[in-house]
């Protein structure tokens, strides 16, 4: 293939133009902030998860205070009654029997009471469980949040320079020879990189030095010819760098 060594030189400013691009392209995808948001949405469904146990553990503990005060509140009714029925005076076996009575129910008052306060110490160490997961999870929320903001604006970035890249490589591509592009395009698009300089008897895409016959190749070749590199096919490009 045939072309202008200026073209050629141009085609350097094209892979400029697609090197800037790609590492855009790579940035957009290995952004710090994806990483981040990622960790913390796992924390956040972690969290999420204990939260729910904790409020379960408190609501478990309120339905149990609710039985504890029905109970108790059914014990001092039954109290009462029998109180009344012994104000009233009877038989002295049934008082003897309404006095067991009340003494087994206060027993039982008790009992159920002691639980309840029991009840309502394990009830507080629940909810402060809660309160302080909540708060992690609010923490949680609000740092990935913040994260999302910094990826948004990162992104923002990147797109604009993406946009203002991609309308210059229109003008550029367009104004060099068509099958150069072609073959140059095809290059790119199997290695990432179509076409690099030749410096000091090295070609720039593989880094390889060139010695004997291939050095040979390369400075007998005429000025419009379009070079190849042997190991990595890509478009060697001279320049008044190329020490040829």
């Amino acid at each position: 293939m045939k072309a202008s060594p200026e073209a050629q030189r141009r085609l350097l400013d094209l892979q400029a133009v697609d090197t800037a691009l790609a590492q855009l392209a790579h940035r957009r995808k290995s952004l710090p902030e994806l990483a981040e948001i990622d960790t913390v949405s796992r924390e956040l469904s972690a969290l999420a998860d204990e939260r729910a146990r904790a409020q379960v553990a408190v609501d478990d503990i309120d339905r149990d205070i609710t039985r504890f005060e029905k109970d108790i509140e059914q014990v001092r009714q039954r109290k009462e009654k029998d109180q009344k029925r012994l104000d009233a005076g009877g038989a002295l076996r049934e008082i003897e029997g309404l006095q067991h009575e009340l003494a087994t129910l206060n027993r039982r008052q008790s009992e159920l009471e002691d639980a309840e306060l029991e009840l309502m110490e394990q009830k507080e160490t629940a909810e402060t469980t809660l309160t302080e997961v909540t708060a992690r999870l609010a923490a949680a929320s609000s740092r990935r949040e913040e994260a999302e903001r910094r990826r948004d604006e990162a992104l923002t970035d990147i797109t604009k320079e993406q946009e203002f890249k991609s309308a210059s490589r229109g003008p550029l591509a367009a104004d060099l020879p068509a099958d150069l592009v072609t073959l140059y395009d095809k290059i790119r698009l199997d290695s990432g990189l179509g076409a690099a300089l030749f410096r000091s008897g090295r070609c720039g895409g593989c880094r390889i030095e060139l010695y004997g016959a291939d050095l040979a190749r390369v400075k007998s070749a005429a000025a419009d010819d379009v070079v190849r590199c042997e190991e990595c096919r890509r478009i060697m490009v001279r320049t008044t760098e190329s020490g040829l």
